[in-house]
């Protein structure tokens, strides 16, 4: 049923290192994505049957790795992370093509830094619930194939907490980290093997050796999933190199979350005391972050190392004006605009400062709502919206997301062994563009907050 053609162990050697997951006392799923299943090609009466696959007994053909890479990590450089308490478990050849199938809290690894590897059920079903909504608004992100309850306990800060493992669908988990590792270490023919791999997975209408152009590509892709992040007020949380996916693909739904209120300055992880990775940040943290990608590739582009950082150091300084064009075409296409208005944007931006962002989109469409503190902007903007703006404005703006409370409250349950409150809110978030019932699309109530999210670990 599962497919495996294992390229990474085998075009890589010297990037991960073979270690099994720990084997759940008592697997048994508690999520399980059927409509991404069928998509994958998979049989769901075989794959239901088998949560153990998922827990410590990998199917046939799987080989299990944890995969090494560096990062910078809240700017500061660790030229030794890995996969702590995750494994691959093999890429599986799909309709969709080929994909990783990986394990999140599937135990400890070489990598695991003193950590027990374990994840607790909440923010593994945060990850699942989280990348669904993604997934479904059109936003490039892993997938969540599955939780499976791990009949273990184990021990947060919080206390006692069940245990879980998440099975990720990915176009793959190469990572700007990834080529940091191998750079760090000086392995120029391993760096090449990298770069040829990944332009394999991703780009294969290009030479297996043109770096330049594989930056191109990685750039395009962030720009535009950033500008996508932005539209949507989704705040990532940790914006680390290894957290960034050479494929354009959200990965790691740590402590994330969407604003309520727009605020710029917004943040809501835990560790993230100094705000680095606040919202209005994230563009920035984008630039920043290639700028740690060009560092690895200049001894792979032929020609004077001077002239190579030339042309490196032209493309980062391309970066900001091509996120400003693409975030201003998010929004035109967000508020029924004919082309992209800097001055509009930015005249929205201000008047929605402090007002509900997801339902002040919304209520543009003349739906009940967040007007008042609109009202000065609408005048300018109505003279400019497109006559069908209310259907396009409907079509672009979600009526419903994972909103804070809502996440909280479904958690919670579930932790205790109520999954109702967290299967309602799944089910109207894989329908977010729909009307819903008025308590998955209001803001929160009076004296929620402030939020504060954790990456579980």
């Amino acid at each position: 049923m599962l497919s495996f053609d294992p390229s990474w162990t085998r075009d890589l050697p010297g990037t991960f290192l073979r270690d099994a997951p720990f084997r759940a006392p008592a697997p048994r799923y508690v999520a399980l994505n059927l409509p991404l299943a069928r998509d994958l090609g998979l049989d769901a009466g075989d794959l239901s049957a088998h949560p153990e696959w998922f827990a410590g007994q990998p199917p046939q053909g799987a080989e299990p790795v944890a995969l090494a890479y560096a990062g910078h990590q809240f700017g500061n450089f660790v030229p030794s992370l890995g996969d702590g308490r995750a494994h691959l478990l093999g890429e599986i050849l799909t309709p969709l093509g080929r994909r990783d199938l990986a394990l999140k809290g599937s135990g400890r690894t070489p990598f695991s830094r003193g950590g027990d590897g374990r994840a607790a059920l909440g923010p593994m079903l945060r990850e699942y619930l989280v990348s669904e909504a993604m997934a479904a608004m059109g936003v490039p992100t892993t997938r969540s194939l599955a939780v499976v309850a791990t009949g273990e306990v184990i021990l947060r800060q919080e206390g006692p907490l069940p245990g879980a493992v998440l099975v990720r669908v990915a176009a793959s988990h190469i990572r700007v980290g990834s080529f940091e590792f191998l750079s760090a270490r000086g392995e120029e023919d391993k760096l090449r093997a990298l770069l040829a791999h990944a332009i394999t997975r991703h780009d294969p209408d290009l030479a297996p050796d043109d770096a330049l152009g594989f930056f191109d590509r990685v750039t395009g892709r962030q720009v535009r999933l950033i500008a996508e992040w932005m539209g949507l007020g989704f705040v990532h949380g940790v914006m680390n190199t290894d957290n960034m996916a050479l494929s354009g693909e959200t990965i790691d739904y740590g402590p994330c979350a969407f604003v309520d209120a727009y605020d710029p300055g917004a943040v809501f992880s835990s560790i993230d005391r100094r705000g680095r990775y606040r919202l209005e940040n994230q563009p920035k943290i984008l630039a920043w972050n290639l700028a740690r990608l060009a560092e690895t590739l200049i001894p792979l582009i032929p020609g004077a190392t001077e002239t190579v950082v030339g042309l490196l150091n032209d493309r980062l300084e391309a970066i900001a004006p091509a996120y400003e064009a693409a975030f201003l075409a998010v929004m035109a296409r967000k508020l029924a605009l004919p082309a992209p208005d800097a001055a509009l944007t930015e005249g929205f931006l201000k008047a929605v400062e402090g007002l509900d962002w997801t339902a002040s989109l919304r209520s543009l469409a003349g739906e009940p709502g967040v007007y008042p503190g609109l009202r000065g902007w609408l005048t300018e903007w109505q003279k400019f919206r497109l006559p069908d703006y209310a259907t396009r404005i409907r079509a672009a703006n979600p009526a419903v997301i994972p909103r804070n409370h809502l996440v909280e409250e479904a958690l919670t349950a579930a932790t205790r062994g109520d999954m109702a409150p967290f299967e309602a809110l799944l089910a109207v978030c894989r329908k977010p563009f729909d009307d819903a019932p008025e308590r998955f699309t209001l803001p929160p109530p009076t004296g929620f907050g402030p939020y504060v999210t954790y990456c579980g670990t």
